[in-house]
């Protein structure tokens, strides 16, 4: 892959994203050693800079960076100088003096890891920008999706919830699309509007419009953080009418898969039945992100595509 960053999936090509998801997936067997360690990025210095909270995608970083055997160095915006008024363009000037490798950033600022990495020489991966993009999560959605239908040309995607507000939901239509899948958004009027139509997608309003032909429906998370009060009514009433439990997932196709990029708000966006239910793939999606963020990783800092039974090229 021959580009320096990961910013978004906006400009990233089809033959981009088959290249990372089947470097993804054979990096997947390393997970499964009794070693969970191969030496390619060894003397590697890998940053991860969260300055929103974060759980699944830190660690996930965390864990792909020492998996490839580099050195990791992490901090959070509570435990650093930010909270003390240092800018961003400070602390990036400060780690740069360390001379890292790669930065891996979550901000809150839409655009923040595009003006590092038109300022300094570091690979940068967007771990989350505002309610811009979240790359990897959507590369990560894409690889379970492949996992279980094979080609996600033909296919259908229903998103479903917080439309809007979500990062996750912008790079998941951005990469199906290129990758040829039909994408349907449904949420209320406030968090699913219709003038998300020029991302190619059909914008409906009704849960029930989007779940009787899809072949993946992917709930989102309600983006409280970022709702303008009445933006939102009770959650009761949001689980009522955009919701997902038992009785709807009735109306949808029996094979379909059930995606949450996470955190779950149970009872309000998925109930528990459904949230562990055996159309949830969404555990797995957690597995696929290590290896997706390990492929990001190797394939930034300068590694080349594995051949086929590539777990020992890389060991």
């Amino acid at each position: 892959m021959r580009r320096k960053d990961m910013l978004g999936l906006r400009d990233v090509s089809a033959e981009e994203i088959v290249e990372i998801l089947d470097t993804a997936a054979r990096f997947r067997s390393v997970s499964e050693r009794r070693i969970k360690k191969v030496p390619t990025l060894r003397g590697r210095t890998v940053v991860t800079a969260f300055f929103e909270d974060s759980t699944r995608t830190r660690l996930s970083f965390d864990l792909a960076a020492k998996r490839l055997s580099a050195d990791t160095l992490g901090f959070s915006a509570s435990s650093s100088s930010t909270k003390k008024g240092e800018t961003l363009m400070d602390t990036a000037r400060n780690l740069d003096a360390m001379k890292p490798d790669a930065i891996i950033i979550r901000h809150a600022h839409a655009g923040a890891p595009h003006m590092l990495a038109q300022a300094f020489p570091w690979t940068v991966l967007n771990a989350g920008d505002g309610i811009n993009e979240h790359p990897s999560q959507a590369l990560l959605d894409m690889l379970t999706m492949r996992d279980h239908l094979g080609e996600l040309a033909g296919r259908t995607v229903a998103i479903v919830g917080d439309v809007y507000h979500s990062r996750v939901a912008r790079s998941n239509i951005y990469g199906l699309t290129r990758m040829g899948a039909r994408v349907v958004v449904a949420g209320p009027g406030t968090m699913c509007r219709q003038d998300m139509a020029h991302l190619g997608v059909e914008v409906r309003h009704r849960v029930d419009d989007v779940l009787g032909d899809a072949d993946v429906v992917m709930m989102l998370r309600i983006q409280r953080e970022r709702l303008a009060p009445g933006m939102m009514a009770s959650a009761r009433e949001y689980s009522r009418f955009y919701g997902l439990d038992l009785d709807k997932l009735r109306r949808a196709r029996p094979e379909v898969l059930v995606m949450h990029p996470g955190p779950i708000n149970r009872g309000v966006e998925l109930s528990p039945e459904v949230a562990d239910g055996d159309r949830s793939v969404i555990l797995e999606q957690v597995t696929n992100g290590v290896a997706v963020r390990m492929a990001l990783l190797y394939l930034l800092l300068g590694g080349e595509p594995l051949p086929a039974g590539a777990d020992d090229a890389a060991a």
